[in-house]
């Protein structure tokens, strides 16, 4: 039995639809059961696994957990020491190829993430682990540039020669359930990333290849980018996170790909421009 925390998520759920194909014993938690709308053949059970008290009756059978860094809140250890006296011998962690740097770089943090905290709860937890550490996800081009893109041709974004190697959440899918269904990456911390770095600049033109239409990106300056992203709702310490860690990296090499997603799977990762040739129709007008 796999216990999945973050289960109605961009990760959780496609992972547990590709876990209940595989014919997987899946328990998701979720705060909002009548909400999940999860496969046939999903346990869908009612938790908050930042308060790892609320799971307790749920983990009798559970052999594997998923800890997503998000859900699991500041003390993702506790939720760890339960499973593990309730019989679990194994933990999949989602975490961040940023993990390591400050946190003020940390933009996700600022959304309730705690990678670091995930990443050593389940390095230290005394059960088999792995842990993933993600990339950037391609998806992130359609929160922050979607609606620019139906309403017009023009996207106006921060530092265009900004790049990193996107990575397709799909890949993340596929590796999770792969450490999830066998041993294969057991002991692991995995840097997932995509095949190529990819700059702002270049993303939008692969956009408007894949959408049938040509884009053309306006480069802003971080002060006023900041400022109309807070207005538009966005926390402004996420906000002011991105622009520190854009500033920072802009001025480096890009990072290189690793490999990782490849060397789990057996083929390459999926390039930016495949993911979006398959998203076009959400950035058309």
């Amino acid at each position: 039995m796999i216990l999945i925390t973050g289960a109605t998520g961009a990760l959780g759920r496609p992972l547990a639809h590709l876990l209940a194909r595989e014919g997987a014993k899946v328990r998701a938690v979720t705060r909002d059961p009548g909400a999940a709308h999860l496969p046939g053949g999903v346990e869908v059970v009612r938790g908050d696994p930042s308060r790892p008290d609320t799971l307790a009756r749920h983990l009798d059978g559970v052999t594997t957990v998923l800890l997503h860094s998000r859900a699991c809140g500041d003390t993702p250890g506790d939720l760890l020491a339960l499973a593990r006296e309730h019989g679990a011998g194994k933990v999949v962690a989602l975490s961040a190829v940023n993990v390591d740097d400050p946190l003020g770089l940390q933009p996700s943090r600022a959304m309730g993430d705690r990678n670091k905290e995930t990443d050593a709860a389940a390095a230290e937890s005394g059960m088999e682990w792995t842990s993933l550490r993600a990339s950037s996800f391609a998806g992130n081009a359609l929160v922050s540039w979607g609606a620019q893109i139906r309403a017009g041709d023009v996207v106006r974004y921060v530092y265009a020669d900004f790049a990193e190697p996107l990575l397709d959440e799909r890949d993340l899918v596929e590796v999770g359930a792969r450490a999830l269904l066998t041993d294969d990456l057991a002991g692991r911390r995995l840097e997932l990333t995509g095949p190529e770095s990819v700059s702002h600049e270049r993303a939008v033109t692969i956009i408007g290849e894949a959408a049938g239409r040509p884009l053309r990106f306006e480069e802003v300056a971080p002060e006023a980018a900041e400022e109309g992203m807070v207005r538009r709702g966005l926390p402004r310490p996420f906000v002011s996170a991105l622009m520190a860690r854009y500033a920072r990296y802009a001025a480096l090499p890009p990072a290189e790909p690793t490999g990782a997603v490849e060397e789990a799977l057996g083929r390459p990762a999926r390039s930016f421009a495949r993911w979006a040739a398959d998203h076009a129709p959400a950035f058309r007008l």
